[in-house]
């Protein structure tokens, strides 16, 4: 055996659920991933193991998405999303109907979300419930991150030691598991969160490639191996050319012409009479997910897509992924322990970005599972290969992240186009994300006791700073993208912060700020299943 490949899936979206409106634009995040890119990876398992196949990944999924698809309102607006499509999918069918060329796509689609409700059907849907029985099966591995999937390096040390403990305690309290991973987010990594992430029984992480590149001593296979810091916590390293074979638009498989193109969307294409009523307020244009021309190239005109075409491709680019993972094992054969290709991936990549990414991940994993029975190479989870090969080379991670510059700069530096994002840089989310810890924390501290209405203001007071530090709001500033509403978001979980701590500061709270108290925790029910000490605690010094 040469080696082992480890493939990584981080599955993560901020926390959005607006009950106060029916359809918010920002909710179909959840119902793009879900039809897109989750119920394809739960139908890519369930094929592989109906042949006997055990596809051996990890899959990290944060405390905000497992929140969201636990939740009974986003469960059912996931139905409706779903009715919405196929009224609009049958509609373009008659459109389409005199279309030879036009007609085969059409019907894969009415396929594709056929098969997609029956996927949900299947599993109730219960998406967590079904993972985890991947994992029970031996398919998955399950890892977590940080609680609102904030950049851990930007925070205190205080709060970075709440992000880490809620994130396992929310895990643990919606799937009833604990997983001994725990994915940095952005694979941001400072030496000061080594003793947090020890103490919260981490057993090891992922950072990017240069975070093992620059270890302390430098470790003799780079990302070929993990390491195991002093503290007992093992890094694993990203391969940056598995990584860029797969995430790269320009260099990698996802950017051939013959796959779909994900920003040629009918939702701008056709005349809103033709829309089946899926647009946004006040005519908005948005991605209907319906999309019938592929890349092509370059140039402003897009050729038709064709699915077959598509996915020959992505079962080509499956066998040359592997071969290459082969090759590079192969060279890297020495003393120590087994090497280790590593390749990390947003999970979203795999469907939603790139449609076809889930049959390239399928045929990946056939490919991996032939390479076993010939002897060559094995799919393997992050957790079994330390089990495998536990004699690690002992050595102290670099600070890094992933993501432009490798340092943290997409999510602590300046914003791209300052015209985009209402007048907030990541460095103002910096500030208010500050002086709102300092006001929990210090009202931790003083209150740790407190109960009743004063206790409820508490504790949301936590649930909405934690929520103000999610790493998500800075990436959208930063790049401009969806900044208003990021924005709106810093600002309103900082306003609630301000005041939730100035009530739960006083002995007497009166009855129409009783109400604000009980309006708040109701719009904003995150970690309901913690409360009192579970939530007061992982701030503890």
């Amino acid at each position: 055996m040469l080696g082992y490949v480890a493939i990584v899936l981080h599955a993560h979206l901020p926390w959005v659920r607006h009950p106060e409106h029916a359809r918010p634009l920002e909710e179909r995040w959840l119902h793009e991933a879900l039809w897109e890119s989750y119920l394809p990876l739960l139908d890519v398992l369930a094929r592989l193991e109906a042949d006997g196949i055990a596809a051996r990944i990890s899959v990290s999924v944060s405390p905000t998405l497992a929140a969201m698809l636990a939740d009974p309102l986003l469960r059912k607006r996931f139905v409706l999303h779903l009715d919405r499509l196929d009224k609009l999918a049958a509609q373009e069918e008659r459109r389409t109907s005199g279309d030879a060329a036009m007609r085969p796509i059409v019907a894969f689609y009415r396929s594709r979300l056929e098969a997609t409700r029956a996927v949900w059907e299947r599993i109730s849907g219960d998406m967590l419930g079904a993972l985890a029985g991947h994992e029970d099966r031996g398919s998955i591995e399950f890892l977590t991150t940080s609680v609102t999937h904030a950049y851990l390096p930007a925070l205190t040390r205080s709060s970075a030691r709440a992000q880490v403990k809620l994130g396992l305690r929310a895990f643990e309290a919606l799937v009833g598991r604990r997983p001994r991973g725990l994915w940095l987010p952005e694979c941001g990594y400072d030496p000061s969160l080594l003793p947090e992430l020890a103490a919260a029984g981490v057993g090891y992480s992922v950072l990017d490639a240069h975070g093992l590149d620059l270890a302390l001593p430098r470790p003799p296979r780079g990302v070929l191996a993990p390491i195991l810091s002093s503290a007992g916590v093992a890094f694993f390293g990203r391969d940056p050319r598995a990584s860029r074979e797969v995430w790269s638009r320009e260099a990698g498989y996802p950017g051939h012409p013959d796959y779909r193109d994900f920003y040629r969307d009918i939702g701008f294409d056709l005349p809103e009479a033709a829309l089946a009523g899926e647009i946004g307020p006040d005519g908005t244009r948005l991605m209907t997910g319906l999309k019938y021309h592929r890349i092509t190239g370059p140039e402003p005109h897009k050729a038709l897509w064709d699915p077959a075409a598509a996915e020959a491709r992505a079962r080509a680019d499956a066998s040359h992924f592997v071969a290459e993972r082969a090759a590079a094992l192969r060279a890297a054969q020495g003393r120590g322990p087994r090497p280790v290709v590593v390749a990390p991936y947003d999970a979203e990549l795999f469907g939603h970005w790139w449609f076809e990414g889930p049959i390239f991940l399928e045929h990946a994993l056939r490919a991996l599972h032939h390479a076993e029975r010939a002897g060559e190479i094995a799919p393997v989870t992050l957790g079994a290969y330390l089990a495998t090969e536990p004699s690690l080379t002992v050595a102290e991670p670099s600070a890094s992240s992933w993501g432009e510059g490798g340092f943290g700069e997409a999510w602590l530096g300046r914003a791209l186009d300052p015209g985009r994002t209402e007048g907030m840089s990541p460095a103002h989310l910096v500030r208010h994300v500050r002086h709102a810890e300092n006001t929990v924390q210090g009202l931790v501290r003083a209150r740790r006791g407190a109960d009743g209405l004063a206790g409820r203001a508490l504790d949301q007071a936590i649930r909405e700073l934690v929520l103000l530090e999610a790493s998500d709001w800075g990436f959208m500033i930063r790049r401009g993208e969806m900044a208003a509403y990021a924005a709106a978001r810093v600002r309103a979980h900082a306003s609630r912060v301000d005041r939730l701590c100035r009530l739960a500061g006083r002995d007497w709270i009166g009855e129409s700020e009783a109400r604000w108290i009980e309006a708040t925790c109701e719009r904003t029910p995150f970690l309901a299943e913690l409360r009192g000490e579970r939530l007061r605690d992982a701030f503890d010094a």
